[in-house]
């Protein structure tokens, strides 16, 4: 039968024994095929070159920017460390002027008052010595070394203008997540890197420490939004950090604000209840062990 009877009068004709469904059976063969062929995609596919001025010596320059459209968030980390597909965000956090050392998180970079532009020439720029230009894509990736050391030159410099202890914090917050990301991302299949990873640890053990004691202080002396978070989100970071030192009873504080808050969104009131759950539990099996 032809089911395409009638069609003549359009000027079609059609084989009676035409099969309906031959063009989608052979679309999804080339699309399985297709899928089998994707590569995963390379990180500087995720970033673009932006130019910004500094706020120091006026001159241009580009920084790396990720394409925030293109990342994929996958699961954070219990303490709010964020996790992107096929990328870490954290390492382009920052922002570094080749010409003066001027150095800042992203979020700080552009604005700066004439009082610490001061100090930064006084104690930045005075000292600075440019590296030597590299001969390089504008959107080849950092590695983790690279990221490290332009986050600690942003803490030296918010350290040198006098900046906000959140902002401190921050900064060794971030240096601790990129320690903990570039310790997972060694293999231990030589004795370098196991010393490597060992080194990481421990170094990322000194910043998180600060990241706590600069925090803990920045509650009490200043006001919310602090580094762009709420104060529900402070505190539940504060519970992770403190959980983390065995300060149970810091941990049981400001979960209880997070709980009890009527501000506070319902994911980040259940990330508090499961982390009460822990506290609760490693309380017991302190008071068990005595």
């Amino acid at each position: 039968m032809n089911l395409f009877s009638g069609l003549e009068k359009f000027g079609f004709k059609a084989d009676e024994d035409v099969d309906l469904f031959a063009d989608e059976n052979k679309k999804g063969k080339v699309t399985t095929e297709t899928a089998k062929e994707v590569e995963v995609p390379t990180e500087d596919s995720f970033l673009l070159a932006k130019a910004v001025r500094c706020a120091v010596c006026d001159k241009v320059f580009k920084r790396k920017m990720v394409k925030n459209g293109r990342v994929k968030r996958e699961e954070p980390d219990f303490d709010l460390r964020p996790r992107f597909q096929y990328i870490d965000t954290l390492k382009y956090n920052v922002t570094s002027c080749p010409f003066c050392g001027y150095t800042a998180l992203n979020n700080y970079f552009e604005h700066l008052p004439a009082g610490q532009v001061k100090l930064v020439q006084e104690k930045i720029c005075a000292n600075f010595k440019p590296e030597p230009v590299k001969e390089e894509e504008e959107t080849t990736p950092y590695d983790y070394d690279t990221a490290v050391a332009m986050h600690k030159l942003s803490l030296f410099t918010a350290i040198a203008k006098k900046g906000k202890t959140s902002e401190k914090a921050y900064n060794c917050l971030v240096i601790s997540w990129l320690l903990r990301a570039q310790k997972e991302s060694l293999p231990e299949d030589t004795e370098e890197n196991k010393a490597k990873k060992a080194a990481c640890a421990q170094e990322e053990e000194a910043f998180y420490k600060q990241a706590y004691d600069g925090f803990m202080k920045a509650v009490a002396t200043e006001m919310f939004p602090m580094c762009g978070m709420d104060q529900c989100t402070v505190d539940y970071l504060l519970a992770c950090m403190a959980f983390h030192f065995k300060q149970y009873d810091v941990a049981s504080k400001c979960l209880a604000n997070v709980i009890t808050s009527v501000s506070a969104s319902r994911k980040i009131k259940d990330k508090a209840l499961e982390m009460k759950e822990q506290v609760v539990a490693a309380i017991h099996e302190e008071k068990s062990a005595k």
